[in-house]
């Protein structure tokens, strides 16, 4: 293939490939060509045009096939218009002289073809430079037309429109001709042709003026006959033709109308033609009665769909705008059309006509309209309905008998009032929230309207009607309650009125089935008002015979509507609906009898009716309630149910005895039975055997037509569905009619019962099936195998799923041969059924033999069979049956498999076998798998082979093709990335078959390609072309086919993913190129495979829809104009991917783009364009809007205004915004920080920073919030949540001590203060306060003032929340109330949590108040705006209200958290804030909410220290609830007076709060916010501050022993360390209470002076030292502790260290490891407190292990010097332990302790001793803990020889270090040492350790001190000597001071060095001086000896002091404190002695 890419045909290469691959490698160059011909250089291209053009016109005569032929022209023309123009002449004489040719044979068919396809191209790129040769060229063309056959006439009519494209007006003089040519070509039989000619006539229509005057009424003819018997492709382009010539002869070009003096047609002129095809077709009036009868009515449907269509282009075509100005006289005509008789002639065409009209006004006010022209035409909508409910009125009321004309009138108005009704309930339902106006203005009185058509004489008015009602409660929510209470209440008073009774009835059940569409529901009161209604209903229908069947109806109706409202409803009603179940039916055979005997014809009609609504209602309740189906439930309603299938069985004689007009009736009793059935689980009717023979009986009595149904759903078919769930996809509810549906059911029954049915019953009923197959003759005998085929399918395909048999052989056989027959059936839908069913059978049956016999028959009959049927039949039985047994199971027949449907593929004769061939070979390559893996190369070949030969009008093949390339491509898979030659070959052959199915003009084989192309690029992303590929999809979008519109989306979906970057470039490139008009044509092309073959309209504007918004642009729009769902979805996720990989490098473009669509607030002009390119635009309306057409009917279809986007779309936009806020937070911190992004913005402007848009975030959050739509409020109060959270802490540079959000303090205010409003719904409310506390707790805005707006806003609904739940106005269910009373307590308690954090930092700061919580950075406090406790001053005066009422919560949580099993403590009439009827949703509010409400309720008990009793708040707020408040708080169900007392009280609040948290943190959801664990932890760490939690917390102990397991199980699932600090912070809490509580015990037993021993016992351990695991709180601690260590320094454990994947690594600690290593060291070292002496030896090893361990590992020597916390926490536990009192006292451990602190010490020099691997120790904290052994365990240590060396070696090493810190250490820790009072421990330490010292510190005079740290050293040195000289006896001084004085007279300087001396050794100098001076009058004795000793010490010193006098008198003022008294200039972090 690569051969084949050159600019000149490479023949060397052609001439040695085989014929076969010939045409690929030419379509391949073609392909090539057509790329590099608009991008190469023109000389290279003029160079070998010459050459080229030999080449392409040589081509023309080597029968080209379709796709070769139509590339070849377009290279063949584009080479002329880049290159010479010379020879173009030539060319041109050439082809037409191969059009004249007479030669007619098949062989040279594709070269005269391949001819016109040229000319027609030379025309369209080149046009008015071939003028002169036109004439000639048209007349040609046209004659060879008269003998064309099928394809060269479509071929012929294509060029035709080219070349009338190409030249425009030029082109006049030949119009007249083509179009008589055309026209009678409208009609031909072959359907290409039809479109063809529509297309050709379409082109003509903009410049011959005469077929919009003239010919007008011809061309509407014609197009009404080319309907006739018409397919899709027909409709759609014959409608266009039609719509188009319509609004062109209304409104036409100025162009035209300036040259020509032209009559304009008027609208009722246009309309009137239009309604003719609509209501006579294209026929007139002279149709036999027979064929009228066999077409079934007047019109053919066809020609009625092409209308349709032809209407709304019609109206697209005019535009939006028009659309608004004629809406009325539009609306009424359209109207008047379904109220015409011809319209409506039986009912099965008054619905179809319904349907019509109903789309004509849903595809153009639903997508045209922007939402203010829709509110507008909602208006004019309504005025019909009441013009029209008027004049029924009129008859209704009119008693004299001149109404005969009425009764036609209102049979007529039905279906007027059905079509406005319908139409108004979906604008309102897509406008949603914003048709409020429509509700709230009193002028248009909608609701009075549609209540009014209730009372409508037909039923399909009615229930009309109530559909409306039911889109208007659904889309605003807060009317639902009303209209219920107001149907109610008319139903109450209009009882007598039969219309009334049903008409409100129906508007109750249609609100009810929508109530599950609203989130907040209605109030639970509203359902026993219900049940009380239908009860009535019910009970008083047996009253009036008039209107008996009404009330039964309706009061069934009304139940069945309830049971949607499931169980937790339902539940309360439950055992009344059984009993009035069991009474509806008979109880026995006998009563059965008697009824028989009784009842006349009218009682049975109602006695059925009544039977179908309890079946009806029992449907519904086991649909919508399964939770509440018990066995005992089912058992109860199967009592019913058998009494029904009795009484069915019985009906056959009543109805002979009443007459037939009972069959209705009873066929509606046989609907619901089996509904009812096939939903129960089928073992739970065991009694088959009558049932199957009732089954067997409907069967008999269907002889319905096929297929008749279509389309003839309708409402009034069945009520029932007014309250079900629609089906997705439809917009209003259409269930088929009655007889329909029973064989619908019937059938789907069959399946459920089938598979749990005996053998011998199958066999019967199969054998029963093949006996009514026989017997049924002619039209009948097809419909009755359609049904029971359908049934056998459902039956196999039941068994399937159940994994079960089908059974022995005779079964088997009999199934087979009613299976076998049909094969050969030439109905095509009984051969696919056929081909499924033994597919089908051959799964179930699953034997190897079965299914080669099945194999093997239909392998012999497509060898012997030459007929078309059966070829089909049996070629799709194969596919089938490798489909259903799976690859494995049909291994061995694949070989025959395929090579019989390879041949059968190629039998050009029959596209029809060809099709079925295909689309089994595709069945069989997606079931087989890799296993197909060897037939890839062949099925390949012939898939491009067909490609490139098989005509296109063949479209099916083409599809087929289609799909099995798609599954190729699938079994080759992730091999196509390879490089061998192999998979290289299929690869190219797969990319040529996705350029040519892409290049088919059918919107099926274009959506097929690309899904092949999406398959590719999945496995071989390389290889696909997306320059080409996603410019072709972006015209796509814009097609009006949702299929291909459908496909393009997933496909860029799936591309957005991976190359975001990459799409969006390339569709900007679409963007580029179609910018001016001249060179779009050229540059579309290229880019546009899909289209040249559509009009060419198409081209040129199908790229203009790209703007500079780019592809999101026009995804944002799509958005407004798609309805389909899927589509949607995929929209917002390729946005999605889009916005993630793209928004923070494009910031501002996306920030537009939301900006843009939020804007657009519902006041925007509707029809404002949005684009750019307008001019042009307006002046090709027409043509621009032309590229609508549309899917089947009931599929929107899509036209391109620019309306202002819709609400869902902003909503959409909303979240994208927030989505943006956060992709910014992950990518970078500047986006964050004003300062950064500023300065990084002056580095690089193309920087964007998010913090620089913030004005526009807020503002767009605004508009949103503030919108109509709840949908976007709620969207915008999110967005604004988000952007206070992330920009809270951000400074403003300008203003130090400010933040950037204070300037928004008004924006976000009034973003907030209209949720508040008495309106607002709930869930809004809900969040709205959750932004109110955000905002106050961020700490932004400082002046409280300021916030009191905010927080007034909290005041009002906190006075909302204490109004109780007596409330009159409820709109919505209790749990929506539950849910905002929760959120206000939250937003509450969130802000007193803050307030109570200001104010303790404000505590422990007295000096500065800080204005943000959450930021430390923020230092430039705001002293003098802030006081101290300036938020808590908000909060202050409701607390006292708010802590009653979060103790209250808190309670209703902590009760419905209780386990099912004790739901029986549950208060019976509900808590504070919840009613019992909707715990359930009411659950999951609390479980928002609880958290920040128990962390306020701790702060508040703690601030009150637990003093505030309730009793006294309950009397000051009693008269607040309906209920006793003590008794709603208290829940002292007997005592309402006694309060309970104080202790009492706390008690219960003690108990709720620990119970709360325990049950939480057990086992928190892992979906559950972070920010709920730190809440509930930082709660009990609150509460353990006030000493009564203490207390109580001490006393029990098991209650902390709990806690402490329930935190152990807390750190095991949940890993951040911010958890964990807060952890060890409550465990700590814990383990001082008990410390606490022990000394209070300890104190008062040694105050009451027993023996002492009882005293030190106290403790765990007791006597023995055993700890009780469980029981033992101590050890509960420790085995928490450990796990931390162990999860942060995993070497402690031998286990973890041991474990082979266990890594051994030394890495530094973490700051929060450290942190947190620390605080468990700390908790560590208490435990010993805890216990009693035993029990201290059993816990001590263990922790003097841990701790000498963590020493080790954290003390390691860092650059600063700095303690980290662990050490220090170390070296202070150390201490804590080593100075226990009760150790050293207690006789029975002695001996154990001191070998325990022995071992302790020797591990710890073990530990000091420095290693060569590790880092190097510490070893000033190692010594520092030495000497902490040494000064406080002295007595355990003195003697130990080993013990005492080891320190002095550690002591000899510091002194010698070469680190003077170490040394300075070293010599304070000596110090102690040698001041230690036990003179035993520090003789011999002074001994071995003095001499060294005086070295070291005579050394000094040699090598004076450098810097600070040295000079310390010596300092500290020098106070060791002189403590020595201090301890000495008197008789010793002398020899002390002789050492002394003279090394420190060694220091003074003279004065000549003095001045050149450095700082620290002039401050050493001044140190020696004021010690000499110090000492000598100290021990004048002995000083004077020393000094007499040695002269020259003398004279230094003297000297020394003469000097320092003088300077001191020169700088007396100035004299500096002497330095002995300052402290050393580093100290250690903590002091431990």
């Amino acid at each position: 293939m690569e051969l084949a890419h050159s600019l000149l045909l490479n023949e060397e290469a052609l001439a040695q490939i085989t014929e076969a691959k010939r045409p690929v490698f030419i379509f391949e160059w073609l392909r090539f060509l057509d790329k590099v011909l608009v991008a190469a250089n023109k000389t290279d291209v003029k160079e070998k045009q010459k050459k080229l053009v030999e080449q392409l016109t040589g081509l023309i005569s080597s029968s080209p096939g379709p796709p070769t032929r139509k590339l070849l022209a377009k290279n063949l023309a584009a080479l002329y218009s880049i290159g010479d123009t010379f020879t173009v002449f030539q060319t041109l004489d050439k082809c037409n002289d191969i059009i004249r040719n007479k030669d007619d044979t098949a062989a040279y068919l594709p070269t005269k073809l391949a001819a016109v396809a040229c000319v027609g191209a030379f025309y369209e790129k080149m046009g008015r430079m071939l003028g002169s040769a036109f004439p000639e060229t048209v007349n040609n063309l046209l004659k060879s037309l008269k003998s064309a056959e099928s394809q060269g006439r479509s071929e012929i009519l294509m060029s035709l429109q080219k070349v009338l494209s190409g030249l425009g007006g030029a082109a006049a003089s030949s119009h007249r001709d083509i179009y008589k040519n055309a026209r009678s070509l409208l009609t031909d039989r072959s359907m290409a042709v039809r479109c063809a000619v529509a297309k050709c006539l379409l082109e003509l229509q903009n410049e011959a003026v005469f077929m919009w005057t003239a010919e007008l009424e011809n061309i509407a003819t014609l197009c009404f006959k080319a309907l006739e018997n018409s397919n899709y492709g027909v409709r759609v382009a014959v409608s266009k033709l039609l719509g188009t010539v319509m609004a062109t002869a209304l409104m036409p070009k100025q162009a035209t109308v300036m040259r020509q003096n032209v009559k304009r047609a008027t609208f009722d002129e246009v309309l009137e033609l239009m309604a003719t095809g609509f209501l006579r077709g294209g026929s007139g009036f002279l149709k036999s009665g027979g064929e009228m009868l066999k077409v079934g009515g007047s019109v053919n449907r066809e020609v009625r769909v092409g209308v349709t269509q032809a209407y709304v282009v019609f109206v697209t075509t005019l535009g939006g705008q028009w659309l608004e100005r004629s809406f009325a006289t539009f609306l009424s005509h359209v109207l008047d059309l379904v109220s015409h008789p011809r319209a409506t002639q039986t009912h099965v065409e008054a619905v179809y006509s319904r349907r019509c009209v109903s789309f004509i006004l849903r595809a153009t006010v639903g997508s045209l309209l922007g939402e203010k022209a829709q509110i507008a035409a909602a208006k004019e909508i309504c005025q019909a309905i009441g013009k029209q409910m008027k004049a029924v009125e009129a008859v209704v009321n009119d008693t004299s008998g001149e109404n005969k004309s009425g009764a036609a009138d209102i049979a007529a108005s039905q279906h007027v009032m059905v079509c406005a009704l319908q139409e108004l309930g979906s604008l309102v339902q897509s406008l949603n929230a914003t048709a409020s106006p429509l509700i709230q203005e009193a002028s248009i009185g909608l609701l009075e309207i549609v209540t009014s058509v209730l009372l409508h004489p037909s039923m399909a008015a009615r229930l009309a009607a109530a559909w409306c009602l039911r889109c208007v409660a659904v889309a605003l929510p807060f009317q639902l309650t009303p209209f219920l209470d107001r149907c109610a209440e008319r139903l109450n008073n209009l009882k007598t009125s039969p219309e009334a009774v049903s008409g409100y009835s129906f508007a109750m059940a249609a609100l009810l089935g929508g109530v599950h569409q609203c989130p907040l529901g209605i109030p639970h009161a509203k359902g026993k008002m219900v049940v009380s209604i239908a009860e009535d209903l019910l009970r008083t229908a047996a009253q009036n015979s008039r209107l008996s069947l009404q009330r039964t109806q309706a009061g069934w109706l009304l139940l069945g509507a309830l049971m949607t409202l499931g169980p937790s409803v339902v539940r309360y009603h439950l055992p009344k609906m059984l009993l009035l179940w069991r009474n509806v039916f008979p109880r026995s055979l006998k009563e059965l009898e008697a009824e028989k005997a009784r009842g006349d014809s009218f009682t049975w009609q109602v006695t059925l009716e009544g039977r179908a609504g309890a079946l009806c209602a029992m449907r519904s309740f086991v649909a919508h309630c399964p939770e509440l189906l018990t066995e005992d439930v089912i058992r109860k309603l199967m009592t019913p149910i058998e009494c029904a299938m009795t009484m069915m069985s019985h009906i056959p004689s009543v109805m002979k005895v009443h007459g037939a007009h009972l069959k209705a009736s009873a066929a509606m009793v046989r609907l619901r039975l089996y509904d009812i059935l096939a939903l129960l689980p089928p073992k739970t009717y065991e009694d088959e055997e009558s049932q199957i023979e009732r089954l067997k009986e409907t069967y008999l009595t269907q002889d319905l037509e096929p297929n008749s149904a279509s389309g003839s759903g309708a409402l009034e078919h069945d009520p029932s569905s007014i309250y079900l769930r629609i089906p997705a996809g439809e917009a209003v509810p259409g269930p088929l009619p009655l007889g329909v549906s029973v064989i619908d059911a019937s059938v789907a029954l069959f399946g459920v019962v089938f598979p749990h049915v005996s053998y011998k019953h199958r066999l019967q009923m199969l054998d029963h099936f093949a006996e009514c197959v026989k017997q049924a003759k002619g039209v009948r005998q097809q419909a009755v195998q359609l049904n029971i085929f359908t049934a056998v399918l459902s039956a196999l395909k039941g068994l399937a799923e159940n994994k079960s048999t089908l059974g022995p052989e005779e079964v088997r056989k009999s199934a087979l041969t009613l299976v076998m027959g049909p094969l050969d059936n030439p109905n095509p839908i009984l051969r696919c059924a056929a081909g499924e069913a033994l597919g089908r059978m051959a799964q179930v049956v699953g034997e190897a033999t079965f299914i080669a016999r099945m194999a093997q028959y239909s392998f012999d009959k497509l060898k012997s069979a030459r007929d078309v049927v059966s070829r089909t039949g049996h070629s799709l039985a194969l596919g089938c049956l490798h489909r259903y047994v799976g690859g494995i199971g049909s291994g061995q027949h694949l070989k025959t498999s395929v090579s019989i449907l390879l041949a059968l593929a190629q039998d050009g004769t029959s596209p029809e076998v060809q099709t079925w061939s295909l689309h089994s070979l595709a069945l069989i390559v997606d079931s087989s798998g890799p296993m197909y893996r060897g037939y890839v190369e062949p099925t390949l070949s012939l898939v491009l082979t067909l490609l490139l030969t098989v005509p296109p009008s063949h479209t099916e093949v083409h599809q087929c093709l289609g799909r099995c390339l798609g599954a190729i491509i699938t079994t080759v898979g992730p091999e196509l990335q390879g490089n061998g030659a192999t998979t290289s070959t299929i690869r190219s052959s797969c990319l040529v078959g996705c350029a040519i199915t892409q290049d088919h003009s059918d919107s099926l084989v274009q959506a097929a390609a690309i899904s092949c192309l999406q398959q590719l690029h999945m496995f071989a992303p390389r290889h696909v072309n997306l320059s080409s590929l996603v410019p072709s999809l972006c015209v796509h979008l814009c097609s009006s086919h949702l299929l291909l519109r459908r496909a393009a989306v997933a496909c860029l979906r799936q591309l957005a993913q991976r190359e975001a970057a990459e799409v969006c470039e390339y569709a900007m490139s679409l963007a580029k190129n179609t910018g001016d008009k001249e060179s779009s044509s050229a540059n579309v092309s290229p880019f546009a495979p899909g289209v040249s073959s559509r009009t060419d309209i198409h081209c040129r504007h199908q790229g203009v829809n790209i703007t500079e918004t780019g592809l999101e642009g026009l995804l944002f729009g799509m958005l407004d104009r798609e309805t389909d769902r899927k589509l949607c979805s995929d929209i917002h996720d390729t946005l999605g991917h889009m916005l993630s990989s793209l928004a923070v490098e494009k910031l501002s473009h996306w920030l537009m783009l939301c900006k843009d669509v939020l804007a657009a607030s519902s006041d925007m002009s509707t029809a404002t364009l949005l684009s750019s390119g307008k001019d042009e635009e307006a002046e090709k309306k027409d043509e621009m809007d032309d590229d609508t057409m549309f899917t089947t009917l009931g599929e929107e279809d899509k036209s391109k205004p620019f309306v202002a986007p819709r609400w869902a779309t902003r909503v959409f936009a909303a979240d994208c915004l927030c989505r943006i806020i956060n992709l910014c937070e992950n990518a970078d911190q500047a986006h964050f920080d004003l300062a950064l992004a500023r300065s990084a913005k002056l580095r690089n402007p193309t920087n964007d920073l998010l913090v620089l848009h913030l004005s526009d975030l807020i503002r767009m959050a605004f508009m949103a919030a503030t919108d109509h739509s709840n949908q976007l409020r709620m969207a915008g109060l999110q967005a604004l949540e988000d952007i206070i959270k992330k920009f809270a802490s951000v400074p403003e540079p300008e203003f130090p001590g400010h933040v950037i959000l204070e300037q928004y303090q008004a924006n976000v205010g009034a973003a907030l203060r209209p949720a508040f409003s008495q309106d607002t719904p709930s869930d809004i409310i809900a969040k709205a306060c959750q932004v109110c506390s955000t905002w106050i707790g961020s700490g932004v805005v400082s002046d409280l003032n300021d916030l009191r707006r905010v927080h007034n806003l909290l005041v009002s609904s906190l006075d909302k929340v204490q109004a109780g739940k007596g409330s009159s106005s409820q709109l919505y269910r209790e749990s929506a109330t539950t849910m905002e009373k929760l959120a206000v307590l939250k937003a509450w308690a969130e802000v007193y949590v803050v307030a109570m954090n200001i104010k303790k930092e404000a505590e422990s700061k007295p000096k500065r108040a800080i204005k943000n919580t959450d930021d430390d950075d923020d230092d430039c406090g705001t002293i003098d705006e802030l006081p101290p406790d300036s938020l808590i001053t908000l909060v202050q005066p409701e607390l006292p209200t708010l802590s009653r009422l979060w103790l209250a919560a808190l309670k209703d949580y902590a009760l419905l958290t209780l386990p099912a099993e004790f739901s029986s403590q549950l208060p019976p009439d509900g808590g504070a804030f919840y009613t019992p009827e909707t715990i359930d949703t009411a659950r999951l509010h609390y479980r928002n909410s609880w958290a920040p409400i128990l962390h306020a309720v701790a702060l508040w008990l703690n601030s009150t220290g637990f003093t505030c009793s309730e009793s006294t708040e309950a009397a000051a707020i009693s008269g607040l609830q309906k209920r006793s408040t003590s008794v709603n708080l208290n829940q002292a169900s007997g005592a309402v007076g006694s309060a309970k007392s104080l202790p009492e009280i706390n008690k219960d609040r003690m108990h709720l709060i620990l119970g709360v948290s325990i049950q939480f943190l057990c086992s928190p959801r892992p979906e559950e916010p972070i920010e709920h664990v730190t809440a509930c932890l930082q709660a009990l760490h609150t509460l353990l501050d006030s000493p009564y939690a203490r207390v109580h917390i001490a006393e029990d102990q098991l209650i902390g022993v709990e806690l402490l397991s329930v935190l152990h199980r807390l750190l095991l699932t949940w890993n951040p360390s911010s958890v964990q600090l807060l952890v060890t912070g409550v465990v700590q809490q814990i383990v001082r209470a008990a410390q606490d509580y022990l000394q209070e015990k300890r104190n008062t037993l040694n105050e009451d002076d027993m023996e002492k021993e009882a005293c030190t016992v106290l403790g765990e351990g007791g006597d023995s030292g055993g700890l009780i695991p469980g029981k033992s709180l101590v050890f509960a601690t420790m085995e928490l502790l450990m796990f931390i260590l162990v999860r942060h320094m995993p070497h402690l454990s031998t286990k973890v260290s041991d474990s082979p994947s266990h890594i051994a690594t030394k890495t530094r600690l973490s700051e929060e490891s450290a942190r947190l290593v620390a605080a468990t060291v700390t908790i560590l070292s208490d435990l010993p407190s805890l216990c009693s002496p035993a029990g201290c030896m059993t816990i001590l090893p263990t922790i003097l292990f841990l701790i000498a361990r963590i020493l080790k590992d954290t003390a390691i020597k860092s650059a600063d010097n700095q303690v980290p916390p662990p050490v220090s926490a170390a070296l202070q536990g150390i201490k804590s332990i080593v100075t226990l009192s009760m150790a050293k006292t207690e006789a029975g451990v002695q001996k154990q302790w001191t070998a325990l602190i022995r071992s302790t010490l020797a591990c710890i020099l073990e530990y000091s001793q420095p290693e060569d691997s590790v880092p190097t120790p510490d070893e000033v904290s190692m010594l520092t803990a030495i000497a902490l052994f040494l000064w406080s365990a002295s007595n355990e240590i003195i003697g130990v020889q080993s013990l005492q060396n080891g320190c002095m070696n550690r002591f000899k090493n510091a002194l010698n270090s070469c680190d003077p810190w170490v040394q300075a250490k070293c010599y304070q820790l000596l110090l102690s040492v040698f001041q230690h009072s036990n003179r035993a421990l520090s003789t011999p330490y002074i001994h071995s350790l003095a001499p060294i010292v005086v070295e070291k510190l005579k050394a000094v005079e040699r090598n004076r001190p450098a810097s600070n740290i040295e000079l310390l050293a010596v300092q500290e040195g020098i106070k060791v000597l002189e403590t020595l000289v201090a301890l000495g006896e008197e008789q010793n001084r002398v020899q002390l001071l002789a050492l002394l004085v003279p090394t420190l007279i060694s220091y003074l300087l003279d004065e000549n060095s003095f001045a050149s001396a450095s700082s620290a050794s002039k401050d050493l100098h001044e140190f020696a001086l004021q010690n000499l001076m110090h000492i000598g009058p100290l021990y004048p004795h002995a000083f004077k000896t020393v000094m007499g000793a040695a002269p020259e010490l003398k004279v230094r010193l003297e000297t020394a002091v003469r000097a320092s006098q003088a300077s001191k008198a020169k700088a007396a003022a100035r004299q500096p404190a002497p330095a002995i008294h300052s402290a050393p200039t580093i100290k250690l972090k903590t002091s431990f002695f």
